[in-house]
């Protein structure tokens, strides 16, 4: 498959409200773009003094780790004859210190798929597994990415 790029812009939105001057006067607003896509408005968490109404990195990563995981399950099912009918995840990532540096040590997807009727609902929940091993952003990362999963037929 060769190698992918992705390039990204990344600004420091925050300069308009004042420089660096101290830790606690500085916004943490930075704004994010991927070719001519909309841009993306960002900031730190609030723990870090960061806009609570933006997106955070932490959440970034989350996000990027359950997209990738439902990108690839959908894939799965698509070549395997299961019809998803819908999909929702609520997931969660936790962050602690570990080895004396505080980073994300795990983060739990929650799917919850329906399945049209016919469909093979045992092959529709062993298809996690698969895309789990073949999810690109998962296999990039060093802490446990896990799955609850939850599939039902739609009604």
């Amino acid at each position: 498959m060769g190698t992918h790029t992705y390039s990204t812009k990344l600004t420091w939105t925050g300069a308009r409200q004042g420089t660096t001057s101290s830790y606690q006067a500085y916004s943490r607003e930075y704004e994010v773009q991927s070719g001519e896509k909309p841009a993306l408005r960002g900031s730190a968490d609030p723990l870090y003094r960061g806009d609570p109404t933006l997106y955070n990195p932490e959440e970034l990563l989350v996000i990027s780790l359950s997209s990738c995981h439902m990108l690839s399950y959908l894939a799965e099912c698509a070549r395997g004859g299961v019809h998803v009918v819908s999909y929702t995840d609520d997931a969660s990532g936790a962050m602690a210190v570990k080895d004396g540096r505080m980073r994300i040590v795990d983060v739990l997807l929650r799917p919850r798929v329906a399945i049209a009727r016919g469909s093979d609902i045992e092959r529709a929940r062993a298809l996690h597994e698969r895309a789990h091993e073949e999810c690109f952003i998962a296999n990039s990362v060093n802490f446990p990415v896990r799955h609850d999963a939850t599939v039902s037929f739609a009604d």
